[in-house]
């Protein structure tokens, strides 16, 4: 099972999205520039991540929420930091084609635990907030 075509197109159009960390720098909530969903996983991107980097590092869970008016997901998810390896070079790679300004200096690969609806009329099904199985 992959992430549902509603979710994906949500968070790759969403007009806001947040990432939530917790750890030695405290609470800490950063907005979300861009984002690349795959089938099972979800790129975000350190551009500039100094706390999160150092949130991570003692606690590799996070949520993200993802919003666009009223219609909106928060997910939380086990996160991994890779700043070298096939996968972030792979992440740096797609990054120039997207926005060749930025220096790509690490790569989150979140692995949703369990998707919310947070719309106030719950708008999804079960089956848009299934978690993907590996």
């Amino acid at each position: 099972m992959s992430l549902s075509t509603t979710i994906k197109s949500l968070l790759e159009n969403a007009s806001a999205k947040a990432l939530a960390t917790n750890g030695p720098e405290g609470i800490n909530v950063v907005p979300v520039s861009m984002i690349r969903v795959n089938s099972d996983s979800i790129w975000l991107f350190d551009f500039f991540m100094n706390k999160t980097k150092n949130n991570l590092a003692a606690d590799g869970q996070v949520a993200l929420a993802a919003w666009t008016d009223m219609t909106g997901v928060q997910i939380k998810a086990e996160v991994t930091y890779l700043s070298a390896g096939a996968e972030f070079e792979e992440a740096a790679a797609w990054v120039e084609t997207q926005n060749p300004e930025r220096v790509t200096k690490g790569l989150l690969v979140l692995k949703p635990t369990a998707i919310y609806d947070v719309c106030p009329s719950g708008v999804f099904s079960e089956e848009d907030l299934a978690c993907p199985k590996e």
